[in-house]
């Protein structure tokens, strides 16, 4: 069940929040926690067997942490934080990684193992890590225990940010589970908030992701440059929209249900930077590693060997979190060797150059990054790389390249100002000019979302494209 779908908009959330808002506050994350199970096993029933294998894991090894911090055994704690550590992980790797592992074999020894051939439980890369942020924090001593195995279940399994996150880390909810208190201004808030996810969705995302799968389908070798850097485009505004609008819709749900999740995106195409570029991409996957890897190594507190060698494994291991295949691990590298050379070589003088060469250079690295992240097959993205220079000798343009372009103008410049301020400027700006008539500001809102929230379903209803990108990590 995703959130772009009539069944979810018009069945499952208006079902839950009956139930939530109807039943005493504290069965409120009881029903929470049933719904959120529900909502996961309309995909997956078999996997919430190990989805509550990993919330038991956790939940015990947070309370023996505590038990024996308490009692100052610290190195009793120190273990039981590694074994909790190391049996979510090996649930993550087995279930995540252990086909690529096989095949990897096999191809380099020419031993034939036979392939497991099984299915990626969905939001695994998720709420794995945000059971290792709770035991970690807990054995910090940077959040407090809990032993309210609702509660606990509620915050893992959470639905509106169970299958592709943001990456909520158990501090940063803690009050809430306990405490939180609803408003009508929060709720309307979160309604706002999940009507322009789904936009972005629904008539965004998906329009510009149709056009990259067309021009995907064509012949590489025939592709004219212009066409294949179209299509390159075209993917890198769908993963932008797809993504953000499952974060925009996940933290809208969130205030409906009286929480408040951090932002996992903050503009990141107007980056002049990669380095800027990963400030505001994924912000809440970037802050995990931060916290849980790149820190606890020494981060950027050691010498300058040991840095580069910080740098190069954090972003070789958030290469491998977004799959099981070698793009993926290439193209954490190539982020890490990008990052390290601005660091030390060519950030000094991108600052000198005009801001606009420096959009323009982050932005060709960025969409060649994509470029690596969307081909699983090697062989294919290199084609696809000759496409791009023209290597085949195809020529700029084709009859076909106007036609792509003439057909989809005005998608592509939506896309353009979508990745800006600009709409949220407007909608400020707009909020001034009818400050003083509420009224007619209230009457101008709720119009917008409306006939966002109608065109969107307008589409739904014949739509047979509406995947979310990030499900399968």
């Amino acid at each position: 069940m995703v959130f772009s779908s009539l069944l979810f908009l018009f069945r499952f959330l208006p079902a839950v929040l009956l139930v939530y808002y109807i039943v005493p506050r504290r069965l409120r994350n009881f029903v929470l926690l049933l719904f959120s199970l529900g909502f996961y096993a309309w995909g997956e029933p078999i996997y919430i067997i190990l989805m509550l294998a990993s919330i038991l894991i956790s939940y015990t090894s947070g309370i023996l942490i505590d038990k024996f911090k308490q009692a100052e055994k610290m190195q009793e704690a120190r273990i039981t934080l590694i074994v909790a550590c190391v049996a979510s992980l090996s649930l993550l790797a087995f279930f995540k990684y252990a086909g690529f592992v096989v095949e990897t074999v096999n191809s380099l020894t020419g031993v034939s193992i036979s392939m497991l051939h099984i299915a990626l439980p969905i939001g695994i890369s998720f709420y794995t890590f945000q059971t290792l942020s709770y035991t970690i924090d807990v054995y910090r001593g940077e959040a407090a225990v809990q032993k309210n195995l609702i509660s606990f279940g509620t915050y893992v399994t959470m639905f509106p940010q169970l299958i592709a996150g943001p990456i909520v880390q158990y501090k940063t909810i803690d009050a809430q589970l306990r405490t939180r208190r609803e408003t009508t201004e929060q709720f309307a808030g979160g309604i706002h908030r999940f009507m322009i996810g789904l936009g972005k969705k629904v008539l965004i995302a998906n329009n510009v992701g149709a056009l990259w799968n067309t021009i995907q389908a064509f012949a590489y070798s025939e592709v004219p440059v212009l066409t294949a850097w179209i299509g390159l485009a075209a993917y890198t505004f769908q993963i932008y929209f797809d993504f953000s609008a499952y974060s925009d819709m996940a933290i809208g749900l969130g205030h409906m249900f009286g929480f408040r999740f951090l932002e996992n995106f903050n503009y990141p195409y107007i980056s002049k930077s990669i380095t800027e570029f990963w400030r505001r991409w994924h912000i809440s996957l970037s802050t995990w590693f931060r916290e849980y890897v790149y820190i606890p190594m020494g981060g950027n507190r050691v010498n300058k060997w040991r840095h580069i060698r910080n740098i190069l494994i954090v972003w070789l291991l958030t290469g491998i979190w977004h799959g099981a295949s070698w793009n993926f691990l290439i193209w954490g590298v190539y982020y890490g060797v990008l990052l390290l050379a601005e660091k030390f070589i060519i950030g000094k003088y991108l600052k000198k150059v005009p801001a606009l060469f420096q959009h323009i250079y982050c932005m060709f690295f960025v969409m060649l990054g994509w470029h690596l992240f969307v081909f699983d097959h090697m062989a294919q993205g290199i084609e696809f790389l000759k496409s791009l220079f023209g290597l085949y000798g195809q020529g700029l343009l084709n009859r076909e390249t106007v036609y792509l372009l003439y057909n989809n103008a005005v998608l592509l410049i939506l896309c353009i100002l979508g990745c800006t301020r600009l709409p949220q400027n407007i909608g400020k700006w707009i909020s001034v000019k009818l400050a003083e008539k509420e009224i007619l500001l209230a009457v101008v809102r709720n119009m917008f979302y409306v006939g966002v929230f109608l065109l969107s379903v307008a589409w739904l209803v014949d739509a047979t494209f509406n995947p979310f990108l990030y499900f399968r990590f």
